[in-house]
């Protein structure tokens, strides 16, 4: 367990969320979820990633996939009713999400925007995502994170 608690780690002890807490060595720069599974021993099937993307109507979603997955832009637009979506420049994240790159969490964004997991979330016994910080991350089951966030699953990357 680290010694630091992160607001995400806040969020989910508030609402009496279980979870576990992992620390992994890093730099300063963001280390890409691959690598952050084979330091932990993780299952890359089961470390998810965060994007944040704007739809052509100007609204902004964030997407949750396997760290070793692409997102399939069609895709993720269809299951947000957008005709297209873009990804958000990352320089724009901190002050959209309240994160940096690396270090982006479905738990606890400045604002609600719409999260869509992937749906092979659903098939795994746990998911790991950021816990807000570079070199965080919480471990919980998809099922209660999912409800916490008041996200939903669809097909998000391509087989």
């Amino acid at each position: 367990m680290p010694d630091l608690k992160t607001n995400v780690m806040r969020l989910l002890e508030q609402h009496n969320i279980a979870y576990t807490a992992y620390e992994y060595p890093h730099g300063k720069e963001a280390v890409d979820g691959i690598t952050v599974s084979g330091l932990l021993g993780q299952n890359p099937a089961q470390v998810f990633k965060t994007l944040v993307a704007k739809g052509k109507s100007g609204g902004h979603y964030v997407f949750v996939i396997p760290v070793a997955a692409a997102l399939d832009l069609k895709l993720a637009a269809k299951s947000v009713g957008e005709k297209t979506i873009e990804m958000v420049p990352v320089k724009e994240l901190p002050g959209l999400t309240g994160y940096v790159r690396g270090g982006c969490s479905p738990v606890g964004m400045k604002k609600a925007f719409p999260i869509v997991f992937d749906r092979s979330a659903d098939s795994v016994p746990t998911i790991f995502v950021s816990a807000g910080k570079i070199g965080y991350q919480i471990e919980t089951t998809p099922s209660e994170l999912i409800a916490f966030v008041h996200g939903k699953t669809a097909a998000l990357t391509a087989p």
